[in-house]
């Protein structure tokens, strides 16, 4: 468990908080309109159909994104577990219910950050509830670009051609790429089933294009590869 100067320094370390001072970090996480929250495993931080009040940082833990179908199927859209990601943002900022639920997989740890956080009576900005403002700005502008790419995997034609342009964003000169994401997201990210990625990924190992071992993928043969660009 983080001590109280581990946490701070998560929150530092957020772009939330950027352009911040030391001082102006510290009175933020010690406002009494920021909680820190214990979650259990299993526990909802909000379910879907909430009005959202606040927006959310992860501390430790692992969240999941999800959503329910009218059938009763889960869908995975996404995992959280690098202390300092932030969701429910959009929703805060929009004013809009939430379409999707989270929930933890660990034991975690989240902060809560109130809306009253970032505005005054009569529309004044204190200068941090400004700087979390344009913070906000960057973050959204940095999601846009996320979707933008995601719409250039998902428009190609075949799974591998999807595998392929996902891994190109990723890779490093050395043709390695090393996924920061687990194989559901990818999966998720992908709009296909885990089991027909991991097909999918296997096969292209036994073409010798790719070289696996476990979130570190080796493209072995480079010609190979980019033909499917």
């Amino acid at each position: 468990m983080q001590s109280h100067q581990e946490i701070l320094d998560i929150l530092k370390g957020s772009v939330l908080t950027r352009g911040m001072t030391e001082e102006e970090t510290r009175a933020l996480l010690a406002s009494s309109r920021v909680r820190l929250r214990s979650l259990a495993k299993g526990e909802i931080v909000f379910h879907e159909g909430d009005t959202p009040r606040g927006l959310y940082l992860l501390i430790e833990g692992t969240l999941v994104i999800k959503k329910d179908t009218f059938s009763g199927r889960q869908i995975f859209l996404s995992e959280l577990e690098e202390p300092g990601e932030m969701f429910g943002e959009v929703y805060e900022v929009l004013g809009l219910p939430y379409d999707m639920y989270v929930e933890a997989v660990t034991g975690a740890r989240i902060l809560a950050l109130e809306s009253a956080l970032f505005s005054l009576p009569g529309g004044d900005l204190s200068r941090p509830a400004l700087l979390v403002q344009q913070n906000l700005m960057r973050i959204f502008a940095r999601k846009a670009y996320f979707m933008h790419n995601k719409i250039k995997v998902l428009a190609s034609g075949s799974l591998r051609e999807k595998i392929v342009r996902f891994l190109f964003q990723n890779l490093r000169a050395d043709g390695v790429i090393e996924l920061n994401v687990s194989r559901e997201y990818l999966a998720a990210y992908l709009a296909v089933t885990r089991p027909s990625l991991s097909r999918e990924l296997s096969a292209m190992v036994r073409d010798g294009i790719l070289a696996v071992d476990g979130r570190s993928i080796r493209v072995a043969d480079m010609e190979a590869f980019e033909a499917y660009l």
